[in-house]
């Protein structure tokens, strides 16, 4: 899916909507994430895996800043979250189907943060940038 120059405006004003809270988002998600799909535990057997802990935090911001940085890269996505790629597919193997899952409360968090802002629109353009970096972060596996 190519982002086109609408997707990208929406974008970038639902992140200036979040007041500079984007770390705080990935937090959210990832919790959500090993709440809702509990198999997804497996790759965080060395964390404290209690809600709001500070290993999920701290890696919920990793994976925000990721995505923040690829939003930054949008025109070269690929190339910005290569390093990421192959760390999930060579080092931590991920399976790649966590990604969509990842995406799917990354919705939640974004729309229960928004509000009415999160309309379908916005939706529909924050799916296809979520869909562009899952779709890099599972190449790899390929």
């Amino acid at each position: 899916m190519v982002l086109n120059a609408e997707d990208r405006r929406l974008l970038q004003a639902s992140v200036g909507k979040l007041d500079c809270r984007f770390e705080e988002l990935g937090g959210d998600a990832l919790n959500r994430l090993l709440i809702v799909y509990p198999r997804t535990k497996t790759y965080f057997s060395h964390f404290n895996l209690t809600p709001g802990s500070k290993d999920i935090l701290h890696q919920g911001e990793k994976v925000a800043k990721a995505l923040e940085s690829a939003l930054k890269h949008v025109d070269n996505i690929r190339g910005e979250l290569c390093q990421l790629s192959d760390l999930h597919a060579y080092n931590l193997r991920v399976d790649p189907v966590n990604f969509q899952m990842l995406t799917k409360c990354f919705h939640v968090v974004l729309a229960c943060h928004l509000r009415g802002e999160y309309n379908a629109c916005t939706y529909l353009a924050w799916d296809k940038f979520m869909e562009q970096v899952s779709e890099v972060l599972s190449e790899k596996y390929r």
